[in-house]
């Protein structure tokens, strides 16, 4: 059977009857080390830290004061626990000690039985912590297993549920090319109304690719800005046309109004900012009920000569998003309702794909919203000036 290996106690006392004395009491239990001074006591402590240390309070050079002080403000020897050993018994030098970090007093002349219960006292209380310890460590575990566990599986449920919306959101635009190219084939006549139809089927399955194609690369990195010269301006007019074939069939009202600190002329992604509040808007459109307002506002909040800091608020007066459903909102494959039966189509990655575009762009985005009475998308970008 192995032999368990003893703990260590250091004493220190500048006198060799005192060390004597001890040693003869502790060392059938422990390995004892001595020291006689105060400054190679700390330097023993550092290199071997002991499990208790029995320290002398009246020593020439250093007092045992001053050795706790160093002990206790040293990171590795801080927590060993320092029983003061000494002939003065008076309350004073015993509150001091106590009131320095200490863990027990002891008074010369030494009872045995005492001292050893004292010592033992120690070290079954490094025992029980460090036994707290390991079993704060396995529930530490544990309940990350348990987190890991529940992401896991949160993980596999909304993938396999947006898996599930772009078969059936594919779906949608599949069947209406199919069957316009049904029809313009019984009914040459009506050609132009079914390749038009076929186009907006066409153009809405393309977005839906896209997207899906985009965060697979932002995924790995793979997504990168192209910065060019462009009116701001433009780009949000150009945002309204695309989008106003949806706002007009529900009757809604769309205003904006642009600050006038907005540059007419900008440096940035076009492209990707045009994506983000196309995002936005027609969330909007759809969220928002029939003859509903949504407004869309952009301002200078931060500037200096190079480059600007673009504000962008889409706000509108539709169902509204509950605190808990907007803590998931801007997450890959989340969606406030993702089963096929909700009643908003979508594949719920334009939130998720904007955040992450914003970020590249040196912004960040929220949402203010209440059940009912609408919200509000608010994203900042960084943009530079053009000469």
């Amino acid at each position: 059977m192995e032999k368990t290996k003893k703990n260590t106690i250091l004493v220190v006392d500048d006198e060799q009857l005192v060390i004597q004395t001890l040693v003869e009491i502790l060392s059938s239990e422990y390995t004892v080390l001595v020291e006689k001074g105060g400054i190679e006591a700390i330097d023993k402590a550092k290199r071997l830290l002991p499990d208790v240390i029995l320290l002398d309070i009246i020593m020439p050079e250093m007092d045992g004061y001053d050795v706790i002080t160093v002990l206790k403000s040293n990171e590795e020897t801080k927590d060993i626990p320092v029983i003061f050993i000494t002939g003065l018994g008076d309350d004073y030098s015993e509150e001091k000690g106590l009131s320095l970090g200490a863990a027990d007093y002891m008074v010369k002349p030494f009872k045995p039985g005492i001292v050893k219960l004292r010592v033992r006292n120690q070290i079954k209380i490094i025992e029980r912590n460090a036994i707290e310890s390991n079993l704060n460590v396995v529930l530490k575990l544990q309940s990350e297993l348990v987190a890991a566990k529940e992401q896991a599986e949160h993980s596999s449920r909304v993938k396999g549920e947006f898996l599930s919306r772009m078969s059936h959101e594919m779906r949608t635009p599949l069947n209406a090319i199919t069957g316009m190219t049904r029809l313009m084939k019984m009914r040459p006549d009506r050609a132009k109304e079914c390749l038009e139809e076929i186009e907006n089927a066409t153009s809405h399955l393309l977005g839906m690719i896209n997207d899906v194609l985009d965060i697979s690369g932002m995924e790995y990195g793979a997504i990168k800005l192209y910065e060019t010269e462009f009116s701001f301006r433009a780009m949000v007019e150009g945002v309204l046309k695309e989008t106003a074939g949806f706002s007009e069939a529900k009757v809604q009202q769309i205003s904006t109004h642009i600050d006038d600190s907005v540059p007419e002329i900008l440096i940035g992604d076009e492209k990707r900012l045009e994506q983000i509040l196309i995002c936005l808007l027609s969330n909007a459109i759809k969220f928002t009920p029939d003859s509903g307002e949504i407004n869309i506002k952009a301002r200078i909040t931060g500037e200096d000569d190079k480059k600007c800091t673009v504000e962008v608020t889409v706000e509108d007066n539709g169902i509204g998003i509950s605190k808990e459903e907007q803590k998931g909102i801007f997450d890959i494959f989340e969606q406030v309702d993702g089963s096929n039966k909700r009643e908003h189509d979508g594949i719920g990655v334009g939130l998720a794909l904007s955040k992450r575009i914003i970020e590249m762009m040196g912004g960040r985005i929220i949402v203010i919203s209440e059940p009912s009475k609408g919200s509000t998308f608010r994203f900042t970008c960084i943009l530079r000036k053009a000469n």
